[in-house]
């Protein structure tokens, strides 16, 4: 009892640094028995930041949206009719134009997400600690969503406009939109497409972090270090 104790206020060192939470990890990871507070700290960080880092990766390489069809990112759900009137009068290119140019500006910002995922791991508390690894299998998945879509908003903006700008998404979606607006007796479409692809962009990032989240619960191989092993072992022993 007295040497857990001893390691709860340590657990506040695991916020202090990438290599010296690896060193203090690697020293203290005990052969048998349950893992100390230290422990599920470490082990649950690393296990958050291999899942952000992969899910962040993924959806910033080329495709990483446009072919996951889970969160690809199509026409709004106010434009769709727009999409298949366009497809209908001989437009079809420009609405493909449109699609692929809204998953390349996705793509591209996805680039941004990592840095703010590791900061949020870092101001986990104790209970944060204790609610990821014991409560539901999307907990960490939510304590994401909590402390990090403002974060998201405010650094995806900018990025998904230049984004936008950059891979011609802006005109072609206000070509789109424009040509559409053209039809007589249809509901006018507003051209500025930027607030709903920086939305999609992170629901696409939460779906994937989700998927990781949920894949290193359940799947043994994924628990790539004895960290981990001993860690989320205890998490299978006492999940709800």
């Amino acid at each position: 009892m007295k040497k857990s104790l001893f390691f709860i206020p340590l657990i506040f060192i695991l916020f202090s640094g990438c290599d010296t939470l690896s060193q203090v990890a690697q020293s203290t990871v005990q052969q048998y028995g349950n893992p100390t507070s230290l422990e599920i700290g470490n082990g649950l960080k690393q296990a958050l930041e291999i899942g952000t880092g992969k899910s962040s990766d993924q959806l910033s390489t080329v495709d990483g949206f446009f072919a996951n069809a889970a969160i690809k990112i199509l026409f709004p759900p106010e434009a769709q009719k727009a999409e298949k009137t366009l497809r209908s009068i001989g437009l079809g290119k420009l609405a493909d134009n449109v699609i692929l140019s809204l998953n390349r500006a996705a793509e591209d910002a996805a680039k941004g997400a990592r840095p703010i995922f590791v900061n949020a791991i870092k101001q986990m508390t104790i209970q944060d600690v204790t609610n990821i690894l014991l409560g539901r299998q999307d907990a960490a998945t939510e304590y994401f969503k909590r402390t990090t879509t403002l974060q998201l908003s405010a650094s995806f903006k900018p990025v998904i406009q230049a984004s936008l700008n950059k891979v011609g998404a802006t005109k072609y979606y206000g070509d789109a939109a424009t040509a559409y607006n053209k039809v007589p007796f249809v509901t006018k479409l507003n051209p500025d497409i930027s607030d709903y692809v920086m939305q999609k962009a992170i629901d696409g990032l939460f779906v994937e972090i989700a998927k990781e989240e949920l894949n290193i619960r359940q799947n043994l191989s994924a628990r790539t270090t004895p960290l981990l092993q001993k860690v989320f072992g205890y998490y299978d022993k006492n999940k709800r």
